[in-house]
């Protein structure tokens, strides 16, 4: 997921702590704070960008204005009182529904529910390993794994071999949580998936109670089988990072921009091959959604240009991604205003105003990829966020346009995962620290990440290596997201340059079938997909699970037409 109040959060940091910002953009930007800033009155008075710093200079008259008016100009729409009203709005799911007690007694009690389990539910297991077995390797001094096997009937969410465990950076105190399941069907054979969520700041724990794991989380907290689980062909790690995501934590500083990310993540791979060199001769596909746009391009980067690398990468997926933001964010007016396969959902004039709107976004946008700083990312995406704002006030769902949004992140389920990964019980099942409060998406890890400009960065070149190293590259999109929609995905694989991009363009949209029945539209050509999925949302997995899975099966058996 990706926040959809990025403007109010940003603000509201800006005036609860100056620090944050002063800290992020050094001397290219500072803040003069309102004269009744202390009664919490008003916002800050004014930003001024300094463009003394050499690449700043390179900027003419009428772009320093564009920056400055998106520096300041939103600075109008908020109060101190509102901002901080906004802010609070993160930080929610402080109390379990019910005691640890009656948590615990609920999780035993599904210990029956896996289809041909043996499982006695009369006798739930307490997990008495406790111990994690620790991994490190001369190569990767300063890192080691801690994994333990967990018993499946301690949690009942599947059947199959499972483990948790720790990505640890010893000397910097950063701590990455990772959730392994085996696949249903013929582990040894069967590829291996890594899964990403994105945010960024949003765990990935969230795709495996939520979207496409072996079980969901109802509202009584207890699991309930999946079984179009993407574990049914493929083994699958749920990887939690950056660190402060989910139940990874930090000692020390946060990560703040993909680059830095994409070094622990190759590095944990190292490591968790080396725990199961069996796996290394099977596929491995990375996957994931949102901004996981910029994390999986620039990570599979990361693995292919490492030449004493242990283990080779087959193929990447990357679902309603966020790749190349000044494209993208051109097509939530289309997509809002009725050109998108769904009706109009604002008014004829706000149609009006968004067109006027999206040409400054990508003014700001194309100032930010030529000139890649902190004060003219985040101008960028301050402004371009307001884009969602006619829809917000209506409390239509960014991530699904059918659907409104009564809570945080729009979906009562991810309340109830979070509730149910902050039980004492679970905590202890997995081998988490029981003082870890688990969140399903880190509001500071956003701004950590918003801060340094990475937001607003391009990733499609990435992208193209890929394709030019002939790894394979699926893009897929629910055709009902505001945010990450699918006219806008659609455009940036049209405008990539790579190797085939003249055969790729050539193709045309043709109609994607499962179980004889049109479930989207594909084009394709060699080892690059683009795939609509209809009547799908932010999340495809959880709107469309069947046809999900049909998509998964078909791409990691090879067919990369998704036709057969």
């Amino acid at each position: 997921m990706k926040f959809q109040a990025l403007s109010a959060l940003i603000l509201g940091a800006l005036s609860v702590e100056s620090a944050i910002i002063a800290e992020s953009l050094s001397s290219d930007v500072s803040l003069q704070m309102d004269t009744c800033f202390s009664s919490k009155e008003g916002p800050i008075k004014k930003i001024s960008v300094s463009y003394k710093s050499e690449p700043l200079r390179k900027l003419d008259q009428k772009q320093r204005e564009l920056i400055d008016s998106a520096w300041n100009d939103i600075n109008k729409s908020y109060r101190y009182n509102t901002i901080k009203e906004k802010l609070s709005k993160y930080s929610k799911h402080e109390t379990l529904r019910g005691d640890s007690n009656s948590v615990e007694s609920k999780f035993k009690e599904q210990a029956a529910f896996l289809p041909g389990s043996k499982l006695n539910p009369s006798k739930g297991k307490e997990d008495k390993e406790g111990e994690f077995e620790v991994l490190s390797n001369d190569k990767f001094e300063d890192y080691s794994l801690r994994i333990k096997k967990s018993t499946p009937e301690v949690l009942g969410l599947d059947s199959v071999n499972q483990y948790t465990g720790y990505l640890d950076v010893n000397s910097l105190g950063k701590h990455f949580f990772f959730w392994f399941f085996e696949s249903r069907n013929d582990p040894e054979n069967d590829p291996v998936i890594l899964w990403l969520n994105g945010g960024p700041g949003c765990s990935s724990s969230t795709g495996l109670l939520f979207e496409l794991g072996p079980s969901g989380i109802n509202s009584t907290l207890q699991p309930v089988y999946n079984p179009h689980s993407w574990n049914s062909n493929a083994s699958v790690i749920f990887l939690d990072q950056p660190v402060d995501v989910g139940y990874s934590y930090t000692e020390q500083d946060a990560v703040t921009n993909t680059d830095d990310a994409a070094v622990d993540f190759y590095t944990f791979l190292e490591l968790f091959f080396q725990k199961f060199p069996e796996f290394r001769k099977n596929k491995f596909h990375i996957a994931g959604e949102s901004y996981a746009g910029h994390y999986i391009p620039r990570f599979a980067s990361e693995i292919i240009n490492r030449a004493d690398r242990s283990f080779e990468l087959t193929s990447v997926l990357i679902g309603n991604g966020y790749t190349d933001p000044k494209t993208q964010d051109q097509y939530i007016r289309p997509m809002v205003c009725g050109e998108g396969g769904y009706k109009q959902v604002i008014s004829d004039e706000e149609c009006k105003g968004l067109e006027r709107s999206s040409k400054n976004c990508e003014r700001l946008g194309a100032i930010c990829y030529n000139v890649p700083t902190a004060a003219t990312c985040v101008a960028a995406d301050l402004y371009c966020s307001r884009l969602l704002d006619p829809v917000s006030k209506r409390n239509i769902n960014v991530y699904d346009i059918r659907r409104n949004c009564t809570t945080d992140l729009c979906y009562d389920e991810m309340e109830y995962l979070s509730d149910y990964l902050n039980s004492d019980f679970v905590k202890k099942s997995v081998g988490a620290s029981e003082s870890i409060k688990f969140k399903d998406c880190d509001d500071q890890v956003a701004l950590n990440f918003f801060f340094s400009g990475d937001g607003r960065k391009p990733f499609t070149s990435y992208v193209s290596e890929l394709l030019d190293n002939d790894i394979p590259v699926l893009i897929y999109a629910g055709d009902k997201d505001i945010i990450c929609n699918w006219l806008g995905n659609h455009a940036w694989v049209l405008d990539l340059e790579y190797k085939h991009s003249y055969d790729f363009k050539r193709t045309t949209l043709a109609p994607w079938k499962v179980d004889g029945k049109e479930a989207g539209q594909v084009k394709n050509y060699g080892g690059f997909t683009f795939l609509r999925i209809y009547d799908a949302g932010h999340m495809v997995p959880f709107d469309q699970p069947e046809n999900s899975l049909a998509m998964v099966n078909r791409w990691i058996n090879g067919d990369y037409g998704l036709n057969k």
